[in-house]
């Protein structure tokens, strides 16, 4: 801990300024440019990082049903989920089709290329 100790920021600056003062303009500007290039591609990489999430967090509640519940109570809730049900297989087997159909044009045309 005693070599943070001996340092200070206001030290920090002082060196910083007197190490500039002797440089030459031109190395300044050639120091902004770099600075400038550098920090350009640091923005452009954490810019071009960001992408949406490749799916959708579905919260599924489970449903609690009473235990002495009759036959005809769990068909007629079974029809009414039905619907529901296919609908959201409809879905899922559509966007499927749709990959499948992306992938087999990529796949024809690296087959005409000859890969």
């Amino acid at each position: 801990m005693n070599f943070f100790s001996r340092m200070s920021p206001l030290r920090a600056y002082k060196d910083l300024r007197d190490f500039l003062a002797t440089r030459e303009r031109y190395e300044l500007g050639f120091l902004a440019l770099a600075m400038a290039i550098t920090g350009f591609l640091v923005y452009a990489f954490a810019h071009d990082s960001y992408e949406e999430p490749a799916y959708k967090r579905n919260i599924i509640y489970v449903q609690q049903w009473s235990a002495d519940r009759t036959d005809a109570e769990i068909r007629a809730q079974q029809a009414i989920d039905a619907p529901i049900k296919a609908k959201r297989m409809a879905e899922v087997q559509a966007a499927r089709d749709k990959q499948q159909a992306a992938f087999k044009k990529a796949d024809d045309q690296l087959s005409r290329w000859g890969l």
